[in-house]
């Protein structure tokens, strides 16, 4: 049993966002919601929120205990850009790219391992 929970579209960069998720990757759920309450970085919330969707969707789907969950998988993976530009000197102009994320996490059994 594997229940999924994905966000996409999370403004913020994925190589930020991956310090968080590869903390949480292989832990007991209760253990990654622990590790994601306490950090001080802007990634935490959405993580956070993606987390206790793919708990809710084991528990209401599978009827399965979540002191018995473990994070399975984990990714982030780079969404579209946001392009914006910058004014520079001499009529020249650089392109800003604001990078979205889709957060993916997986949540499976203890048993199954």
């Amino acid at each position: 049993m594997e229940a999924r929970a994905v966000t996409r579209f999370v403004r913020i960069s994925p190589r930020k966002a991956r310090l968080l998720i590869d903390a949480i990757r292989g832990k007991d759920v209760n253990e990654a919601l622990e590790i994601v309450s306490l950090s001080n970085k802007k990634a935490a919330r959405p993580i956070r929120k993606t987390l206790e969707s793919a708990i809710a969707n084991a528990e209401n789907n599978y009827n399965v205990d979540v002191d018995q969950l473990v994070v399975v998988k984990a990714t982030v993976d780079m969404g579209r850009a946001l392009r914006r530009l910058r004014p520079r000197a001499m009529g020249r102009a650089d392109v800003i790219r604001h990078r979205l994320s889709h957060i993916t996490i997986v949540v499976g059994d203890k048993r199954e391992e």
